[in-house]
C-alpha cells in the first residue's frame, strides 16, 4: 500500500495568520517524504478558512523543488472553476519541474459558496465535469486539447511543453466519487477513485464496489487502488490519542458542516447534488453532537498498532486501496500534528507498505 499526506491549510488556529498558518501547513509537506511517506496532496478551495488553497498545482510546484522523491498529487483540482486547456497546461509543466512525479486528482466542487463566489451555476457542475474530464485527459495523454461540447468549445490547440510520453498517465489519474453519480463517471473516463471516508467502511464498499465492476465493464482492465483519505491522530497513549482525535474531529465536523452548509435545503434543489439531502436529513434529526460523534468513530486514530489494525480491517472489507492521512485540522496545534505525523511515518508507513499490492509508479 502507498501512504500519502493530504494538506487541508484550515485556519481554526487563535492568533495564528492565514500568512503563518499556510506557511507551517506548506512545511509538512516537506516533513512528509522526509518521514517516509510515498505522496503529499492538497485540496482546492476558496474564500473561507475551512481550507484555504485556492491553487494547489502552484503549491506543488513549490513542493517539487523542495523534495526530491516523494509524488505530488492535487485532491483534486475543481474542474467547473478551472479552464481545461490551462489545466493541462499547469499540469504538464508541473510533471516536467517534478520528473513524472504527479498525481492529478480531479473533481467537480461541492459548496454553494464556492460556486457563487465564481459566478458559475452549481447545477452545471456535473456537465461540466463530464465534458472536461476527457478533454483534460486527452491533453495530458496526446498534447494538445479540442472540443466541441455545449460549455466548452475548444478548436485545437496544442500544449507546450508537451506531455513527455516516458511518463505516461496510466493510473496517475483520480477523480473524486462522493456520489451516486460521480461514481460512474469517474469510473468511464478512466480515472482512480477518490473518497473522503465519512462512515464505515462497510457502507462506503457499495460505491467502491460499483465504480471497480463499471471500470471494468468500460475498459476491460483491473483499475488501480481506490485512495480513500481520513482525518488523523497518531499517539503513543492510546487515552491521549482518543482525548485528542475526539475533540478535534468534533471541531472539523461542525467546519464541514458550515462550509458546505449541510445543515441547508438547497441539495435537493441542485441537479446533480439531490443525493447529499438525504445525509443533511440525517444529520438534523442526530444532532450536532451525535452526527460529530459518529463521524470521529470512522476516522483513523489510535496508538500505532490500534492504527495498523484499523487498517487491517479496511482491507478486509474495502480490498486494496491506498489510504492518505489529514495529520493538521480544526486548529490541532502544530507541535502535535508534527508528532503525529512522525509516529504515523515511522511506524505505522512501514507495516501499510507490506500490506495489499503496490500501486504501479
Amino acid at each position: 500500500m502507498q501512504v500519502g499526506v493530504l494538506l487541508v491549510f484550515q485556519n481554526w488556529h487563535e492568533n495564528m495568520t492565514d500568512g503563518e498558518m499556510f506557511t507551517r501547513e506548506t512545511e509538512l509537506g516537506v516533513l512528509a517524504e522526509q518521514y517516509g511517506f510515498d505522496s503529499v496532496w492538497a485540496a482546492e478551495h476558496h474564500f473561507d478558512d475551512y481550507s484555504m488553497c485556492p491553487d494547489n498545482l502552484q503549491l506543488m510546484s513549490y513542493l517539487a523543488g523542495r523534495t526530491s522523491t516523494i509524488k505530488l498529487g492535487t485532491g483534486a483540482v475543481i474542474l467547473p472553476w478551472n479552464d481545461p486547456v490551462r489545466v493541462v497546461e499547469k499540469v504538464t509543466m508541473l510533471d516536467h519541474l517534478s520528473q513524472g512525479r504527479v498525481l492529478f486528482g480531479m473533481g467537480r466542487g461541492l459548496a454553494k459558496m464556492e460556486y457563487e463566489g465564481f459566478g458559475v451555476d452549481m447545477g452545471t457542475s456535473r456537465q461540466r465535469f463530464d465534458e472536461a474530464a476527457p478533454l483534460i485527459m486527452e491533453g495530458l495523454r496526446n498534447g494538445y486539447v479540442q472540443g466541441d461540447g455545449p460549455i466548452y468549445k475548444q478548436s485545437r490547440v496544442d500544449v507546450r511543453p508537451g506531455p513527455d510520453p516516458e511518463f505516461g498517465w496510466a493510473d496517475r489519474v483520480y477523480g473524486v466519487a462522493m456520489s451516486p453519480d460521480s461514481v460512474p463517471a469517474v469510473a468511464k473516463v478512466g480515472a482512480r477513485m477518490m473518497t473522503f471516508m465519512q462512515y464505515p467502511a462497510e457502507q462506503h464498499a457499495e460505491a467502491i464496489n460499483r465504480y471497480r465492476d463499471i471500470y471494468r465493464e468500460t475498459h476491460s482492465r483491473e483499475p488501480g487502488p481506490v485512495l480513500t483519505q481520513d482525518f488523523v491522530y497518531c499517539h503513543e497513549d492510546p487515552d491521549e490519542a482518543e482525548r485528542v482525535a475526539r475533540e478535534y474531529l468534533g471541531r472539523y465536523f461542525l467546519s464541514v458542516i458550515k462550509h458546505y452548509d449541510f445543515a441547508g435545503e438547497h441539495w435537493r434543489e441542485t441537479p446533480g447534488y439531490e443525493a447529499y439531502q438525504a445525509g443533511a436529513d440525517m444529520i438534523r434529526e442526530a444532532g450536532m453532537e451525535a452526527a460529530g460523534a459518529g463521524y470521529a468513530d470512522t476516522q483513523i486514530w489510535g496508538t500505532p498498532e490500534q492504527i495498523v489494525e484499523k487498517y487491517r480491517h479496511r482491507i478486509e472489507v474495502l480490498g486494496d486501496h491506498q489510504p492518505n492521512i489529514a495529520p493538521s485540522f480544526a486548529g490541532l496545534p502544530f507541535d502535535k500534528v508534527q508528532a503525529s505525523l512522525k509516529l504515523f511515518g515511522e511506524k505505522v508507513v512501514p507495516e501499510l507498505h507490506k500490506m495489499g499490492v503496490a500501486v504501479p509508479a
